[in-house]
Formats: structure tokens, C-alpha cells, sequence
């Protein structure tokens, strides 16, 4: 996990923040309140059992599995079939069941409790790895919960459509993975940006994501960062077509 660089070393920090503004003129803000950051431990339950599965539904989930067993630890206790039926409306329900028994027994194990309260008084850095050797977390879960929950540090969420995005902009290698697109793109990031920007950021690019800048067929011809693209100056004869003119 790499140090931020000093300002104006790299173009693409400006091109980050261009994107910001551009994004923010295409579609508002989207500020997250700060009564509305949860708890670290939700934030780790809901990333565990959220792979592929849709936010609101993985938020209600989340919030159905507390209300139900009254503590993460109850939670743990359960068997996995019973969890699995209680995760009945996630993509994955019995690999969800399976990865967040086995991460809140491995969290039981190491602190007697559900409680990740110690990673307040760590570095960023070592909160993440201490995050990331628990089963089923890998660096988009890690930083979601420093960075989304109370803790509301200064690290980038990368899910599947920021990572696409910032390589088609080519800001990140193209084979890389969460880890190295994280890796690669903290360094980057301008140095007044603080933990609510990153995760504005965020949620523009998913915002992006999920309208022009789409796994298959984007729409790049009124893709609003188009012009800071290297996909969409490269490519514009097969990529400007709408989602409904191709075969």
C-alpha cells in the first residue's frame, strides 16, 4: 500500500480531478451524512456477504441479521444452512453463509468478540492487512470499512466498475486487480482530498458506471470525463453507438 505522492507529480492527479468535477456537474453530489456511516462491523458483514448482490439488498440483509440474532455474535454461532436461508435474497446466500461465519469466528478468535474498535488505534495501512487476513475480506472490503464506516478513513473503495473505469482512462495498469488498481491509484489521488471525497469519488464512478461507462457497450460519445479518456479518444467509432443500435 503505497504513501500519496507530493502535489503536481503526476498528471493524472489533475485528471482526478477534473473527473470529480466533471462527475459532480453530471449527476450532484452524493455525500454520504455522517449519521449515516455505520459501524465498522456492519460495514464488514455487509462486504462480506454483498459479492455481486445489489446494495439496498445487501443493507437489508445486513440490517435482518442483527435484528434477528441481537449481536454479531449470535451471529456466528449459527449454523451455516440456517444463515444461508436468512441470506435468501443475496446472489451467493450459501457462500455468503459460509464466508461470514468463518470471518466472525476468526474475528471471535482473535478479539473475544465482534468488536474491531482496535483498528481505530492503528495506522491505516495496518488496519488493512489486519482486515485482509480475515476469510472472505479482500482490499475493497478492508477499505470500505475504514473508510465508509465511523472510521472514515482516507482510502479508496475500488469495486468492479471504478476499477474499469480508471483503467479504460488508463489512471491504472489494465490487468489489474482490486489490489493493484488500489495500489496503483492511492498515490494518485489529490492530497486536500480527504476520507468524504474518496468516498464521493466512489460512488460517481459507480454512478458512471452504471449509466456510460457500462462492462459492455459503453456509451462514450456523452460520457461527461470523455475528454480525460483514452478508451473514448482511442476508440470512438465502435464505442459511441447507444446500448440499443448494437447487435
Amino acid at each position: 500500500m503505497s504513501d500519496r505522492l507530493p502535489f503536481g507529480d503526476d498528471p493524472r492527479t489533475e485528471i482526478l480531478r477534473r473527473t470529480q468535477a466533471a462527475l459532480i456537474d453530471a449527476f450532484g453530489r452524493i455525500v454520504r451524512p455522517i449519521d449515516k456511516r455505520r459501524s465498522p462491523e456492519w460495514v464488514l458483514v455487509h462486504g462480506v456477504i454483498g459479492a455481486r448482490s445489489k446494495t439496498a439488498v445487501s443493507n437489508a440483509s445486513t440490517d435482518a441479521l442483527l435484528s434477528t440474532y441481537g449481536s454479531w455474535e449470535a451471529v456466528a454461532r449459527a449454523p451455516v444452512a440456517e444463515l444461508s436461508d436468512r441470506l435468501a435474497r443475496q446472489t451467493f446466500p450459501e457462500q455468503s453463509a459460509q464466508r461470514l461465519k468463518a470471518c466472525l469466528e476468526r474475528v471471535v478468535a482473535l478479539r473475544g468478540s465482534v468488536d474491531l474498535r482496535h483498528l481505530s488505534n492503528l495506522p491505516t495501512a495496518e488496519a488493512m492487512v489486519w482486515l485482509e487476513a480475515l476469510p472472505g475480506v479482500g482490499r475493497k472490503i478492508a477499505a470500505g470499512v475504514m473508510n465508509t464506516s465511523g472510521f472514515a478513513r482516507s482510502v479508496m473503495v475500488i469495486d468492479s466498475h471504478h476499477r474499469r473505469i480508471m483503467q479504460r482512462m488508463g489512471i491504472v495498469p489494465a490487468k489489474a486487480d482490486t489490489a493493484r488498481a488500489y495500489d496503483a491509484l492511492m498515490p494518485l489521488l489529490p492530497p486536500e482530498w480527504h476520507a468524504a471525497d474518496m468516498d464521493e469519488h466512489h460512488l460517481l464512478l459507480k454512478k458512471l458506471g452504471q449509466t456510460f461507462c457500462r462492462p459492455r457497450e459503453p456509451r462514450c460519445k456523452n460520457c461527461p470525463v470523455r475528454a480525460d479518456c483514452a478508451t473514448g479518444q482511442r476508440k470512438p467509432s465502435s464505442l459511441d453507438q447507444p446500448l440499443s443500435g448494437r447487435r
